[in-house]
C-alpha cells in the first residue's frame, strides 16, 4: 500500500514537471533564406508502389530552390511496381535519381544497406532522410535547417500518421504523445533518439562515425547512427513544430501495427536511462493501480484513474496545440483505452518467438 502511494506521488509529480516543461520550453528555429545550402534527400524504397508517388509529390512541393536539391531514391529489390512508378515520376526531373540496390556493403541488409549506398552517392554536405511512405510538409527543409546550428550533427523532425479511420487517429495521437514526452527531455539538452523517416545529418558528422556501413546491422539503424554521432561529441536538436511535421501512412491492420511497434521496442532498448525510467513509470501505472485497488475504496481508485486521464489529456492537448491540431473530447478517453490494450498485447507479443516482419522481410 505504501509503495503504491509512493509510486503515484512520483508518477504525478513527474507528469506535472513534464507538462510544465512542455509549456515553457518552446524553442523556435528559423533559417536564413539568403544562405540556403545545397541538400541531398535520401529515400529507401521497397515495395512502395502504392505510396511512393505521395512521397515524391510532397518532395516536389517543397518550398526550396530546385537547383539546390538532389533526390536519391534507392530501390531495394522491390517486387511490385515501385521502380516503374518512380521512373514515371522522375522522367522530366533531372535532380532525381533512382538507384537499383543489388549488392550489399559490409554484409548490411535492408534499409541500412540502402542508406549506406545512397549516402556514398550524395554530393551535398547535408543529408535529409525520409521514407517512401512519408509525406513531408513544404516547409520541411527550411524548418530542419533552422535547427542546424553550432556543432549540431543530427536534427530530428516530428512524424505522425494520416487520420482516415479511428484506428489511424489513435495511432496519430500515440505518435504525438510519445514524441511529446521525448521532446521535453530533448529540450533539456538530454539526448533521447531520432527517427529515420524525418532526420537531417550533417555530412561531416556522418563521415566522422564512418557512416551506416560502420555500424553493425540493426533494424533501428537510425537510433544506432544517432548514438554513434553523439558519442563523437556532436550535438542534436529535436524540432516539435508543424513546420517539420511529416505524415506517415498508418498501420492498416493490428498485425502490421504489432510488428511495427515490436521493431520500435527493440530500438527502445538503446534509450538513455532517464528516458527508460519515464517509460517504465508510465507503463507500470495500471500494474500498480490494480493491486492498489484491493486495499482501498473504489472511489479512491476512480480518483487516481481520473487524475491520470486528466493530466495525460492536458499534456496531449498541449502537444496538439503546438502542431495546430486538435482532437474531440471523447478521443482522449478512447486514447486511454487504446494505450491500455495495445500496451498489454504488445508486451506479450514482444516476447513471443516471432520474427519481426519489416518491408516484407523477417528479422
Amino acid at each position: 500500500m505504501i509503495v503504491s502511494v509512493a509510486y503515484f506521488i512520483l508518477f504525478f509529480t513527474l507528469f506535472l514537471v513534464l507538462l510544465v516543461l512542455l509549456l515553457v520550453n518552446r524553442k523556435r528555429y528559423t533559417s536564413d533564406p539568403d544562405q540556403l545550402p545545397r541538400i541531398s534527400i535520401l529515400i529507401a524504397a521497397r515495395n512502395e508502389g502504392h505510396t511512393i508517388t505521395r512521397c515524391l509529390t510532397a518532395i516536389e512541393a517543397l518550398d526550396y530552390p530546385k537547383v539546390k536539391i538532389e533526390v536519391l531514391i534507392g530501390n531495394d529489390g522491390s517486387t511490385d511496381s515501385t521502380q516503374e512508378v518512380i521512373k514515371a515520376f522522375i522522367k522530366d526531373k533531372p535532380y532525381y535519381t533512382c538507384i537499383n540496390i543489388t549488392q550489399s556493403i559490409n554484409q548490411l541488409k535492408g534499409k541500412q544497406n540502402v542508406l549506406a549506398q545512397l549516402s556514398r552517392l550524395a554530393t551535398s554536405n547535408l543529408y535529409f532522410y525520409t521514407d517512401a511512405d512519408i509525406a513531408v510538409p513544404p516547409t520541411w527543409v527550411k524548418g530542419m535547417l533552422g535547427a542546424l546550428t553550432d556543432k549540431v550533427g543530427v536534427v530530428t523532425g516530428i512524424t505522425t500518421t494520416q487520420e482516415h479511420t479511428l484506428f489511424a487517429k489513435l495511432q496519430a495521437l500515440d505518435w504525438l504523445y510519445a514524441l511529446g514526452l521525448m521532446q521535453v527531455v530533448s529540450d533539456l539538452n538530454k539526448p533521447v533518439t531520432t527517427m529515420g523517416n524525418n532526420m537531417l545529418l550533417r555530412r561531416e558528422a556522418y563521415e566522422d562515425v564512418g557512416g551506416f556501413e560502420s555500424i553493425p546491422f540493426s533494424i533501428t539503424e537510425d537510433i544506432a547512427i544517432f548514438n554513434k554521432i553523439l558519442e563523437k561529441g556532436w550535438g542534436f536538436r529535436n524540432v516539435y513544430s508543424n513546420e517539420v511535421l511529416a505524415l506517415s501512412t498508418p498501420a492498416t491492420d493490428f498485425n502490421q501495427f504489432m510488428h511495427q511497434r515490436k521493431r520500435w521496442m527493440k530500438g527502445a532498448m538503446h534509450l538513455p536511462v532517464y528516458m527508460t525510467i519515464i517509460l517504465v513509470l508510465h507503463s507500470a501505472y495500471y500494474p500498480v493501480l490494480l493491486p492498489f485497488g484491493f486495499h482501498t475504496s473504489a472511489g479512491v481508485v476512480l480518483a487516481v484513474f481520473t487524475a491520470k486521464l486528466i493530466m495525460q489529456s492536458v499534456f496531449l492537448y498541449v502537444c496538439l496545440r503546438r502542431l495546430h491540431r486538435s482532437a474531440a473530447w471523447w478521443e482522449y478517453f478512447v486514447f486511454e483505452i487504446y494505450l491500455v490494450i495495445t500496451s498489454i498485447v504488445l508486451l506479450v507479443f514482444y516476447y513471443l518467438p516471432v520474427k519481426t516482419v519489416w518491408k516484407g522481410r523477417k528479422y
